[in-house]
């Protein structure tokens, strides 16, 4: 059997965690589609934690994405200040807002978010799931790049784009809209840097703790 290739029934293998995480809320704690786009521009190479910590102060000052629209650069920067690399963000957002100017406008299309500045194909489908749109990839994040080499669904690699790729061509579409935060859910949970593989729901059929526990007999 190819580990690598199709002959592999992952929809099976995964229902574990497709159960258990299906439809469970993504970790920023927003409250509509403008605050979910806002937040998850904030949240790259930052924590969920973080961006949740600042959230509650700049929605109350800037409710919609026309209030953004509306203000500037130095007034609006003092708001995510406590954000990583919060110049180029604050600038992303002013430009999406000052672009977009309503919220109803929010485009929820793969094309339509990749087309706005701060938003990658991870983030995009991040904001698809969270909207119940149709899936148009897997999302990706430092989790699942970390969790599913290790399960054994793909070979490794640190490049987010490659994995998402890897992920679509190894996966069935029918899952791609729940599978990707199912993989973060397990990688933030369980399978951490350094992972629990004996509370896993997949230890049964993960490479990662095959290879272990025959490493630990031999």
């Amino acid at each position: 059997m190819d580990l690598f290739g199709e002959t592999e029934n992952w929809e099976t293998k995964l229902k574990p965690i497709l159960k258990k995480y299906k439809g469970k809320k993504h970790p920023l704690d927003y409250q509509n589609t403008y605050q979910l786009l806002v937040m998850v521009v904030l949240s790259a190479q930052d924590s969920d934690a973080n961006i949740n910590s600042i959230s509650p102060v700049l929605f109350e000052k800037y409710p919609t994405l026309n209030s953004i629209a509306k203000t500037d650069l130095e007034t609006f920067l003092p708001y995510v200040s406590k954000v990583r690399n919060h110049n180029t963000k604050a600038e992303w957002l002013l430009e999406i807002a000052k672009k977009i100017k309503n919220d109803k406008d929010i485009p929820l299309t793969m094309s339509g978010l990749t087309a706005l500045k701060g938003i990658g194909r991870k983030s995009a489908n991040v904001i698809l799931r969270e909207t119940g749109k149709p899936a148009e990839g897997i999302i990706a994040d430092l989790h699942v790049i970390r969790v599913a080499p290790r399960i054994g669904i793909i070979k490794e690699s640190k490049d987010g784009n490659k994995v998402e790729k890897d992920l679509m061509q190894a996966l069935p579409k029918n899952i791609w809209s729940e599978i990707g935060m199912a993989i973060s859910f397990l990688g933030r949970e369980i399978c951490r840097p350094k992972p629990k593989c004996p509370e896993c729901l997949l230890n049964d059929i993960c490479l990662y703790y095959s290879t272990e526990v025959e490493v630990l007999k031999n």
